[in-house]
Parts: structure tokens; sequence; C-alpha cells
């Protein structure tokens, strides 16, 4: 996460879907949210608590979704008020590289928004999200449908938020596929595989905290906004969405069928060097046990001369032969 330097206001108005570039000042905001012949789009980067009450108090914003948009541990939701609606939503990353590796290389950040009759209203805790491209993008979608409704605003915002989810699951997913090569090469995995896997599960579990909401948040969406007439385009998103969501299901079985697979293998191999270990000490057993009795201070065949130093040898490589022979066959060595 990028912590904005100071807080600051992106904003953007679009007259019959064309937009107007305009500058908008704090004093100006409310005029141009109210304004039936304009969509508006006001964007705050890090606000303090009393410049986001102030606009709230301007815009009729209920208090406890103001205090929501500012805490620092909120859950995807879609809330309604008075009639309005208050979201928030994650876009997540994943960092190319990362210093402690079992902390994970997954990152979030937050948008918070509120949906007014005439525009919408975004707060951001940083500068991770592109919002200036994501409005001009606004701008080739309200020409394209050639609509000037608040949904295409919210539409064009979510799309950008999903497909960050889908990039951040194709990741994960290659960061699986790489344990599972590791996992079934030649020698087993190295020393650092467990940390790895801690990794990648650590980060698929956090991602599922942001994707799986988004189903509930979209399709309270959908009933609030279009519940009189289908739209297309939050019908794809939520496939999209229910796409997402199922992949990281997917993916947590995957992990957790990887890290099982580990451990079978880890006992596997450890039955190998038992089995080995145990036949080893079969085929020494034989020549300790014949040069202890011929190393006995009793009476035996062959004492005191060669044959019974001939017969001691031909029993220790005959046994010891015949030991190896059967371990071999029964796959212990």
């Amino acid at each position: 996460m990028r912590p904005a330097t100071s807080a600051a206001i992106h904003a953007r108005t679009w007259i019959d879907g064309e937009p107007v570039d305009t500058d908008l000042e704090p004093a100006t905001i409310r005029h141009a949210l109210e304004d039936p012949s304009t969509l508006c789009w006001i964007d705050l980067v890090a606000p303090s608590p009393e410049q986001l009450g102030h606009l709230a108090d301007e815009l009729g914003l209920d208090p406890t979704t103001v205090e929501d948009a500012l805490a620092p541990h909120e859950r995807p939701k879609l809330t309604e008020i008075d009639g309005r609606l208050f979201f928030v939503v994650y876009a997540t990353d994943m960092e190319s590289r990362a210093e402690d590796r079992e902390a994970g290389r997954l990152q979030t950040s937050r948008v918070s928004g509120f949906l007014l009759d005439h525009g919408l209203v975004t707060v951001r805790l940083d500068e991770d999200i592109d919002i200036p491209r994501i409005m001009a993008n606004a701008d080739r979608e309200l020409a394209a449908r050639s609509s000037d409704d608040i949904g295409v605003l919210v539409h064009v915002l979510f799309d950008y938020i999903v497909d960050g989810h889908f990039e951040t699951i194709q990741l994960i997913d290659g960061d699986l596929e790489d344990l599972e090569d590791e996992l079934f090469a030649e020698g087993g995995p190295g020393p650092e595989f467990s940390a790895k896997a801690y990794a990648v599960r650590k980060d698929l579990a956090k991602l599922r905290r942001y994707v799986v909401p988004m189903r509930e948040v979209v399709l309270g969406l959908i009933r609030h906004e279009f519940a009189d007439r289908p739209d297309p385009w939050f019908q794809d998103l939520m496939d999209h969405v229910l796409r997402a969501s199922e992949w990281t299901d997917s993916l947590r079985d995957v992990i957790q069928n990887l890290v099982e697979t580990h451990l079978q293998l880890q006992d596997s191999r450890l039955n190998t060097v038992m089995k080995k270990l145990a036949a080893w000490a079969a085929i020494i057993a034989v020549p300790t046990l014949v040069t202890g009795w011929f190393g006995q201070n009793v009476p035996f065949p062959g004492e005191g001369n060669a044959a019974g130093l001939i017969a001691s040898i031909v029993l220790v490589v005959g046994l010891s032969a015949s030991v190896y022979v059967v371990m071999k066959r029964k796959d212990w060595l």
C-alpha cells in the first residue's frame, strides 16, 4: 500500500455523456453533485475526518457510513441508509518479490463509495488505485452506451476491481503450479518449500476475504438499482465475480491437496529410508552373529586351525549375500 502524501481531490463531470473539463473546488462539489444536468465523480484521497465530515454535512451523508469510509479494517459490503447506497470494495495486487517470503505478496487497496442521485463520491486511503485512469475509461463507456447513468460509473469502477482480482488469482495459480513442479521434482522439494507453501496459502486466504464478499456487493447493487430492468453490463460483471469466487475456492482445494501430498511424500520417503536401514541392519547382523560365534572362548568346529577361518568367511559372505538378495527382491534396497 502506498500511502497518500496529502489529501487530494480528483473530479470529473459529464454533460449528456460528454466529459467537461472542470476543476471542482470543495465549495462547488455539492452544487455539481446535485445538478440534474450533469453526472459527476468526486474522488477523495486520504481525506481527514474533518474534511470528509464537512463534505458529508454538505451532502447529507449518514455519519456511520462516513465513519466506515475512514475506518482501517472494513470488510467488503454494500449498505443502504435513507435510500442511498454505500459500498466498500478492495483492489488487489501481487508484489513481484517480498522481503519476508512467509509474509506473502498480496497487497490490497480499499475504495469506499457513496452513490448519489447524480454522482459518485469515492474515498481512498492510498494512491494505489489509478482512479484518474478509471475516470478516463468512464469517458469511453458513457459515449459508447449513450448514457449518463450513475450505474455506468459504478460498473467501470467495479469492472476494474474485479479484473484486478482475476490478475491476482492468476498469479497465485502460477505460484501453485511452481510449487507442484517443485514438489514432484527429482530429489523432492527444497528446504524452503514449506515456507513458500505457507506464504501462498496465506495470500489465498487473505484474497478470499475480499473476493468472495463481492458476490453480495454486486448482487445487492443489482437488486437495488436494476430490480425492474435487467442490466446486461452488471449481469456480465456478476458472472465475472462468480467465476473469481469459484476460482479462489478451487485454488484453496489445490493448496490443501498440495500440503497433504507433501506430508504423504514425506511419510513415504521416511518409510523408504526406514526400510533401507532395516535391510542393512539385517545384513550387518549376519557377520556380527558369525564372527561373534567364532570369537567365543568355547570349542567349536575348526577351532585353532585354518578351516575355522575359512568356514567363518564362507558363512559371513554366503549368508550376507543371501539376505541382500532377499531384501533386494522385496524392494527394501
